[in-house]
């Protein structure tokens, strides 16, 4: 893992150097837009509604809509707001953990301790784990100011978890639960007979995203058939020109090729740990055929 940024956690007079590293990642596959017709790529353009130009990134500034004002902010302007330059890990409180929420969770990073801070890195965590409290913490990551809570993760490392605002999260207010109906002893002697015959210790690992899977099955299989096209001519980049001839749009790759391809991206699935086989036959593979 590559750490994406150093901070120091401070409670009182302490500081503790860490790391910080993203703790979770993303393994959807990700599927771009095409034209349906000759299988060209589907760009969105940024396109100023004054000059009609398009306009790239480096000149692309924000702002904010205030009705019949607009207020226009770049990069100087945000970069100097205070808080989000901060390079600390602010302790506030230590409260109760099992006050803090779930549903307030967002992403989790986890801390590495710096070598000269491995120490107090130990000493805090144990006593977290002690108190059996959370760290409620003030912290910046990418440009803004964050609430986080820092608790104790399985093999003793410290996990900081962006946590939203209070005023981020909706009240749940349902008047149809204001008058619960009756439960009979029978009806809740079932429910109760039913969560104990399904009673398990969590093991994420034994879950598995079967969409992806099969979604990677279906691609793989595709590739294997030689049912796909050179990626070079969706970006409308032809080959083979012939004088007189409509314009391809596509051009099936070799079968060896598509074999050689299906081969590589399985490797680099299995070494990224993405995704693993389900055991499922793989999905259908024949080319649909568009009307006209």
């Amino acid at each position: 893992m590559r750490a994406i940024g150093k901070r120091s956690i401070s409670f009182g007079l302490v500081s503790v150097p860490v790391k910080i590293y993203t703790a979770t990642e993303d393994h959807d596959i990700a599927l771009h837009q095409v034209h349906d017709k000759d299988g060209g790529r589907i760009h969105y353009e940024r396109r100023c509604d004054v000059c009609g130009k398009v306009i790239p990134f480096e000149h692309i500034d924000r702002a904010y809509d205030a009705g019949d004002r607009t207020v226009v902010l770049d990069d100087e302007d945000l970069e100097a707001l205070p808080e989000a330059s901060r390079d600390d890990i602010e302790v506030v409180e230590f409260v109760p953990s099992d006050q803090v929420d779930p549903i307030t969770f967002e992403r989790s990073y986890y801390l590495e301790p710096e070598k000269g801070g491995v120490k107090a890195y130990v000493l805090l965590r144990r006593t977290l784990e002690r108190t059996e409290r959370t760290a409620i913490v003030r912290f910046a990551l990418r440009n803004k100011t964050h609430l986080g809570a820092l608790r104790v993760h399985e093999d003793g490392v410290m996990v900081l978890q962006s946590l939203l605002w209070g005023d981020e999260v909706r009240e749940a207010d349902f008047s149809v639960l204001e008058n619960p109906p009756r439960i009979t002893p029978k009806e809740q002697q079932l429910a109760d007979a039913l969560v104990q015959s399904l009673e398990s210790d969590f093991r994420p690992a034994d879950y598995k995203d079967e969409y992806q899977e099969e979604l990677q099955q279906l691609i793989d299989a595709k590739l294997a058939q030689g049912d796909a096209v050179d990626t070079a001519a969706t970006f409308g980049q032809e080959g083979d020109e012939g004088e007189g001839q409509e314009q391809q749009g596509a051009e099936v790759v070799d079968l060896m090729e598509a074999l050689r391809r299906s081969v590589d991206r399985k490797r680099s699935a299995s070494k990224s740990g993405s995704t693993g086989k389900s055991g499922k036959p793989a999905a259908k593979t024949s080319r649909r055929k568009k009307a006209g």
